[in-house]
């Protein structure tokens, strides 16, 4: 059974309170939390895109197969070419193979972590296939399902998404991480006019001992989709406040301004700010793709002449 503190450390985590979390120390090595709590301070500088500092924590010579799965993430994200990602990808390849045999150091759950880790990495490679195998779809591990229910929705199968999560039901106990899923796939679908979602991150926020730029965007997100714009203005600006230069934020934030929470010049400036800060952000990637076709459509178009008038 995990201790009380490591329960709060798990749930800072679920709810995106990295920053929390990277200041906090951690404990003795003799300590059984440990290699867990090192792992969640790990993963946490991998979400603020900070890798090397992840790397930084995890001992050079470690066996354990968790440590060295967050460590493999932490390169391909830190990657500055297609050979250092591609190079850490087959590190996490050979990780998943690893684990399924006996001679192995670590827990079931740090073996369970290793395919999340793993199914993260190959996500956002854009090995669709690859992830979801390496996850499985018959898992009864909820981060797991987490990652499988976000790939889902990125495909635009929300339906599926829902299936991972009505079968998540039968097994998990009413978890933070079940109700944040549910939440996630409130917030793609807008069931009940965003209802629930908005409920569940407003009742998280209401947690004094929590600060999450994350959920405040989230929220902001969902203001945006229920028409409250200037509520949604109001939690984007917390949340870039208490994290600058956050990518999800500016987007959000972007999609606000536009509908009417900034002047036009404003909102200008603040979408060139995210295309020269965040080029790869996929709402970036979607308007240049977008403003390209329409050029190469507008080039090939002949304006017709004008009809003669005729006079009767």
């Amino acid at each position: 059974m995990e201790s009380s503190e490591l329960y709060h450390v798990k749930q800072q985590f679920t709810l995106g309170a990295y920053k929390t979390l990277v200041q906090q120390a951690l404990p003795e090595p003799s300590s059984s939390d440990y290699i867990t709590r090192v792992l969640y301070k790990t993963r946490s500088y991998i979400a603020l895109n900070q890798p090397k500092s992840a790397i930084e924590l995890i001992p050079e010579d470690t066996e354990n197969v968790a440590l060295k799965a967050v460590a493999s993430l932490a390169r391909y994200v830190g990657a500055t070419d297609s050979l250092e990602g591609e190079a850490a990808l087959e590190e996490l390849r050979d990780l998943a193979v690893e684990i399924e045999g006996e001679d192995v150091e670590g827990s079931e759950r740090d073996k369970a972590l290793v395919r999340v880790l793993a199914g993260t990495a190959f996500a956002r490679a854009g090995e669709i296939e690859e992830a979801l195998e390496t996850l499985g779809s018959d898992t009864e591990d909820l981060e797991a399902v987490a990652i499988v229910v976000q790939i889902y929705l990125s495909i635009n199968r929300a339906d599926l998404a829902k299936k991972q999560f009505d079968r998540s039901k039968r097994w998990a106990e009413d978890d933070l991480l079940l109700q944040l899923i549910e939440s996630t796939i409130g917030l793609v679908t807008g069931k009940d006019n965003y209802a629930n979602t908005s409920s569940f991150y407003t009742e998280q926020l209401g947690n004094p001992s929590l600060s999450s730029p994350h959920l405040l965007t989230a929220r902001g997100v969902t203001r945006i989709m229920r028409g409250e714009i200037q509520e949604a203005k109001s939690d984007l600006e917390e949340s870039l406040d208490q994290q600058k230069g956050d990518a999800e934020a500016q987007a959000a934030f972007v999609v606000a301004g536009g509908l009417g929470a900034l002047k036009k010049s404003e909102a200008d400036e603040l979408w060139s700010k995210l295309a020269v800060e965040h080029p790869s952000h996929p709402l970036v990637q979607d308007v240049n793709q977008k403003a390209d076709m329409f050029d190469q459509f507008a080039s090939v178009y002949v304006v017709p002449p004008h009809a003669n008038t005729v006079s009767v």
